[in-house]
């Protein structure tokens, strides 16, 4: 690790430009001209401000912007570095003669959708919440609700975050989103009931709501989510992503929030309420949750798939209390829980502010990267759904997204693809890439945002090929 620069910066409070502006342009101007090399660490906010002789407010605003626009890599509990941003060198030639190695697996740079960021967490966090949960002994009669301590913190959690106004009884712990979607389709479908999903949208819940007998309906979206007009009549249930629609990215307007819990109120139909990427919003306010404006009418579904890591298995279901309790009978009858030892885990990264802390930093982090996509695919395509979660779709003519596809994957960048099969019951309407910038590192999101971006330039104007193959597709991670 190299040491803390010294850095030779200047400010003058006698400049209308603020002294926030001044240190980032001066930060920005040094990683541009090679005075600050990548991987080189910076002062901490307070050192510098010391340094400056101004408030440690200047220091960290400037900070955070160049966090923002990527030009800055944080390390939780070991400082602010430099950023990466050059692409790896070439791997040298043979020499001749000379019996070549055996040739490594290209390293692959992954956009795309549904994963998030698992490789920053504070770790001595981690090891105190699994330390203190196996103090505990095993129990033996697990409540299907959940724990009653941790259902209390999920309570003031989504009260805090979401503005819900739950109460420990309106929330059952589950093993995440797909095992919430189950519950639900357990307790309210069956054959001869109809189901509604978007289109496009979550395979997922159209194959969970298919294995338990009803029939899926197709509902279509535009780019602010789902159509209300569109919708049938005769649903039981509907699954929408108000959040951020999955996966073009949409947010529901709250006047189309409006109308679609008239309509529910009207159909008798229940809406489940899939929280996706919600915690991940960008230069937006947070839109209310369907189920605050309506508990009668709206299931919110959650998980921690994607602010902590798919594998934790924590998630919950928030409806009312007799549909709560419904469902925990038909939970009981068929056998299904959520570990005791996960859940206590998750109750000391709560008790602690733990996963608060962790969420904000990754907030933040995640908003790095959306910059990075947006300043580098937005000059060559549309883009939809930049304001919030961990994708945005790029649109592209559907004749030209298989070749960026394929040609993508012979340089080492995997991608996705809106028209495919998975995301539609019906022919695709809206073609283009799905970017999902959750899993890659700052970097690489930039690295392979600049391939794309000459791809898609090289393509559309005839100058460049692609082979035939697409790579196998990725997908939203199970939550």
């Amino acid at each position: 690790m190299r040491a803390i620069v010294d850095l030779p910066v200047s400010l003058t409070r006698e400049s209308e430009v603020p002294l926030t502006t001044q240190l980032s342009d001066w930060l920005r101007s040094a990683m541009l001209n090679g005075t600050l090399a990548a991987g080189e660490r910076l002062p901490s906010s307070r050192g510098l401000a010391d340094q400056l002789g101004v408030s440690r407010t200047v220091v960290t605003e400037a900070y955070q912007q160049l966090y923002a626009e990527g030009w800055l890599d944080g390390r939780h509990g070991s400082g602010t570095f430099v950023a990466d941003l050059e692409a790896p060198p070439e791997p040298a030639r043979p020499v001749p003669g000379q019996v070549a190695a055996r040739p490594q697996e290209k390293p692959r740079i992954n956009l795309t959708p549904g994963e998030p960021w698992v490789h920053d967490y504070d770790i001595a966090a981690w090891k105190r919440a699994w330390r203190k949960a196996a103090d505990l002994p095993p129990g033996n009669d697990p409540d299907p609700h959940g724990l009653p301590y941790l259902r209390d913190l999920l309570a003031a959690h989504l009260r805090r975050a979401r503005a819900v106004p739950a109460g420990p009884e309106n929330i059952l712990v589950t093993r995440g989103t797909g095992n919430g979607l189950d519950l639900v389709a357990l307790a309210l479908l069956g054959h001869g009931t109809r189901a509604g999903v978007e289109e496009p949208g979550y395979r997922v819940a159209r194959n969970v709501f298919k294995a338990r007998g009803a029939e899926v309906v197709p509902c279509p979206v535009d780019e602010d989510g789902v159509i209300v007009e569109a919708l049938p009549d005769d649903l039981d249930v509907l699954y929408t992503t108000p959040a951020h629609q999955y996966p073009l990215g949409g947010r529901l307007p709250i006047p189309r929030r409006e109308r679609l819990l008239a309509w529910a109120r009207r159909t008798g139909a229940m809406i489940v309420e899939d929280d996706y990427d919600a915690e991940f919003r960008y230069d937006v306010a947070p839109l209310p949750a369907l189920y605050g404006l309506d508990p009668s009418r709206v299931v919110l579904l959650g998980t921690l798939s994607k602010t902590l890591a798919p594998d934790i298995g924590v998630g919950w279901l928030v409806g009312s209390e007799e549909l709560v309790d419904a469902i925990a009978v038909k939970r009981e009858e068929v056998s299904d829980r959520t570990s005791g030892p996960v859940q206590q885990a998750v109750v000391n990264l709560l008790e602690r502010g733990d996963l608060e802390r962790h969420l904000r930093r990754m907030r933040l982090e995640y908003a790095r990267r959306r910059a990075a996509v947006v300043e580098l695919l937005g000059p060559v395509c549309s883009l939809r759904g930049d304001t919030a979660g961990l994708h945005v779709l790029a649109e592209l003519p559907a004749r030209l997204v298989p070749r960026v596809v394929a040609a993508a994957a012979e340089r080492g960048v995997s991608l996705d693809a809106v028209g495919r099969e998975r995301y539609h019951l019906g022919p695709a309407r809206v073609h283009g890439l799905v970017i999902g910038y959750g899993s890659a590192s700052l970097a690489d999101v930039r690295r392979g945002c600049r391939i794309v971006a000459e791809l898609i330039t090289e393509l559309a104007t005839g100058q460049g090929s692609a082979p035939s193959a697409p790579p196998r597709p990725g997908g939203r991670a199970a939550g």
